[in-house]
């Protein structure tokens, strides 16, 4: 009796062994699956037709009955060839006209003889186009002397102060190598390059030293910014990685940090903030309790704030669906499963946002209780279920895991109206910031790093604002040298006059 007993143990010790390794052979096909999906396959997360299609085979998801009644299908439209829109040219271009007239022999009619009138003009209009043009502003400080004793001598001083004093900077060229590098990713070295194209030898050494040092003009308005910021209720966070070669302390290969907080309301303001580390103390010192709730990720290093001055937490539903998206890649071709289940549920709470996205908080709020509430409570008992049966080492448990630790930040945005969905706008905001990093690579100083978080700040809050970017740089480093530590309001782009820029 005691073999038997015995061999039924070892049999199921055996079968759990078999169970977990016939896990982890999977989650590794998962893994290489996704990997060559992300190295050969489209990065776009939208669905195709043919995969939201799949839903109305009824005996392919006979497990996920209670989704497969309010399925989406997707009708695709027959081709429609569409004309190329014809491109417009601003009535507000200066024009030079180039006049094509008539010879004085064809100014004649053939037919009796009389002179022909003029009637109008048949038009062309192109583009053209003046490259850059260099011009030298030079102040000129009249010196007067007595021209009796020769000795008292007077010289006029300059009647107002420079963004980088005894430098051949003038604000517009500063505004101009910042727009390059941090609006259009040029970086510094073919700025140079370019330059040099049209005789002006600047080293690219010089263009980063006056970076620096309009990083650090700037720094008492980015400091009013982040006090802008901290007064409003609703913030979106978000962080990337940023490469600092000369950090004390930490090897060339080692991550920092460029940190974004912004508000999106009426009047947009974005923050970036250089940090050497992915700490909560970042966090901690961005935020305030004047905050009410931030729209996040899921990082915990957020948690520490959010509980030191009573914040509420938002989830990012994007990111939720997100690890669902990847775990239908991975998944066998043609066949159906949980990660398209929970993507079109998702799916259901975005056509209500994008049907309500003008609509007032009040009823964007009512809208959600009614619509939006019962897909979350459905949702949530799919989930409940789901997490019992599948196991959490592949693709679509680790979906599952984070939609569950994540929930209740998830679920939270239908408690007020002017709360997002999602945390794209932050997105969208840090994406200029990874393009020029593919771009420029590193940071070579933190203090470099902490200029180019400075300028980033101004340049897309100038474009949040509708602004032209080189306009409104211009405009502070011209003024900033000359307004007082109370006047940093006039610099706000909401109190600037268009005239002025």
């Amino acid at each position: 009796m005691n073999t038997v007993v015995k061999l039924e143990k070892e049999n199921s010790e055996l079968r759990e062994k078999l169970a977990k390794r016939d896990a982890q052979v999977e989650s590794l096909k998962e893994q290489i699956r996704l990997f060559l999906h992300r190295k050969f396959s489209p990065s776009s997360e939208k669905a195709s037709p043919d995969q939201v299609g799949l839903f109305n085979e009824a005996e392919s998801i006979a497990e996920e009955a209670a989704f497969e009644q309010e399925a989406d299908t997707t009708i695709v439209k027959s081709h429609e060839r569409t004309r190329k829109p014809r491109i417009s040219i601003p009535e507000e271009l200066p024009r030079e006209d180039i006049i094509h007239d008539l010879s004085e022999e064809d100014k004649v009619c053939p037919h009796d003889g009389a002179e022909l009138e003029l009637i109008g003009s048949d038009d062309l209009e192109q583009l053209d186009i003046i490259p850059a043009q260099i011009k030298v502003i030079r102040h000129r400080r009249l010196k007067y002397a007595c021209p009796c004793c020769e000795e008292h001598v007077k010289t006029a001083a300059r009647s107002t102060k420079l963004p980088i004093e005894k430098s051949i900077a003038s604000p517009g060229l500063l505004a101009y190598v910042a727009v390059q590098k941090y609006c259009d990713a040029l970086p510094l070295y073919r700025q140079s390059d370019m330059f040099k194209r049209i005789g002006i030898h600047l080293d690219r050494t010089n263009l980063a030293n006056w970076m620096v040092k309009v990083g650090d003009l700037v720094q008492p308005f980015i400091d009013r910014l982040q006090e802008h910021l901290q007064q409003q209720t609703l913030l979106h966070l978000d962080e990337t990685t940023l490469q600092v070669l000369d950090e004390p302390g930490k090897t060339a290969q080692s991550k920092s940090y460029l940190w974004l907080m912004a508000s999106f309301g009426d009047r947009p303001a974005l923050l970036y903030r250089y940090s050497a580390s992915r700490s909560q103390e970042t966090p901690n010192t961005l935020l305030s309790n004047q905050t009410a709730a931030i729209m996040v990720d899921g990082y915990e290093g957020y948690q520490p704030a959010c509980e030191k001055y009573n914040i509420t937490r938002i989830g990012c539903w994007a990111h939720a669906r997100r690890k669902f998206v990847e775990a239908q890649k991975v998944q066998p071709k043609g066949k159906i499963g949980k990660a398209d289940v929970a993507i079109n549920e998702i799916k259901k709470l975005y056509a209500i946002e994008a049907a309500t996205k003008h609509d007032p908080p009040d009823k964007r709020y009512r809208i959600r209780q009614e619509k939006a509430k019962p897909i979350l409570e459905n949702l949530k008992r799919w989930l409940d279920k789901s997490l019992l049966t599948i196991p959490p080492e592949t693709a679509v448990g680790k979906a599952l895991s984070y939609l569950s630790n994540q929930w209740a930040r998830l679920a939270a945005y239908i408690d007020d109206g002017s709360y997002p969905i999602d945390n794209n706008a932050a997105e969208r905001s840090i994406r200029p910031f990874t393009i020029g990093r593919k771009n420029w690579l590193f940071a070579k100083s933190q203090a470099g790093a902490r200029a180019s978080a400075n300028i980033y700040s101004l340049v897309e809050t100038a474009k949040a604002n509708g602004l032209n970017p080189y306009n409104y740089l211009r405009y502070v480093f011209e003024t900033l040298p000359n307004l007082n530590s109370t006047d940093m309001d006039d610099l706000l782009p909401w109190n600037i006059k268009h005239s002025d820029l």
